[in-house]
């Protein structure tokens, strides 16, 4: 990439940031707005995506499945409502902080000349990279003692019997080339979300040959990202 190329991604990468400060649903005292969120979000997508066709049919995804609402998980990070739109806002966060020094890093090595990385790239991977578990848990409940003794009903998130699921990364990439069906020549941002969760999400035959993969720095910066928005600050 040249510098004038390199200049405009971090560009773009500072605008997100500065997006992400203004509506960060994250407090000083570590508590989270929920309703700070989507408008963070929906400002990210309406800077970068210039396509009307692409944000319409992003935004008609997120506000038809349940997106906003679902949980990151049953019981680890994000296992409450909304914690998915809060853990991809996370990753979104992470992937712009860790992009800069990566990427200088990556330009710097032999590899540094395969792969030219743009913010669209990296917005993108982070947005798409858990569209797999939207429309994927459903709310059951158990009966439990409230702090008098008393039985109650308690909700809980639980996988739904009936998903039909393609793996993880895989799942979120057909996902993602329903909406951008074009991204389908773009295999640097496939591959970042397909193989997001590392060795964890892959059979044996898409293990043959994983070091290859990571020679692309989307893969490695998606995967850095994801880490570190549940481990270090759980969200």
């Amino acid at each position: 990439m040249t510098d004038e190329q390199k200049n405009e991604v971090y560009n773009d990468i500072y605008e997100l940031l500065s997006i992400y400060d203004e509506f960060s649903p994250v407090q000083q005292n570590g508590t989270v707005m929920q309703e700070a969120i989507k408008p963070g979000i929906i400002e990210m997508i309406n800077y970068l995506i210039k396509d009307a066709s692409e944000s319409a049919a992003l935004m008609d995804f997120l506000d038809e499945s349940d997106f906003w609402t679902a949980p990151a998980s049953t019981k680890f990070h994000g296992n409450f409502k909304g914690g998915l739109a809060l853990h991809t806002l996370s990753v979104i966060h992470q992937c712009l902080i860790f992009a800069k020094p990566l990427l200088e890093n990556f330009y710097n090595s032999p590899e540094g000349k395969k792969y030219e990385v743009t913010a669209k790239d990296i917005f993108i991977a982070a947005l798409c990279h858990d569209f797999c578990k939207t429309n994927f848990y459903g709310t059951e409940y158990r009966n439990t003692k409230d702090i008098n003794g008393n039985w109650i009903k308690q909700p809980f998130y639980k996988v739904k019997g009936d998903n039909r699921n393609l793996g993880h990364g895989n799942e979120s990439v057909l996902i993602m080339l329903a909406i951008f069906p074009q991204m389908i020549h773009n295999r640097m941002v496939i591959e970042a979300v397909s193989r997001h969760m590392g060795f964890s999400d892959l059979s044996e035959s898409e293990s043959f040959n994983y070091s290859l993969f990571l020679q692309n720095p989307l893969v490695v910066l998606l995967q850095l990202a994801d880490q570190t928005a549940a481990q270090w600050y759980g969200m």
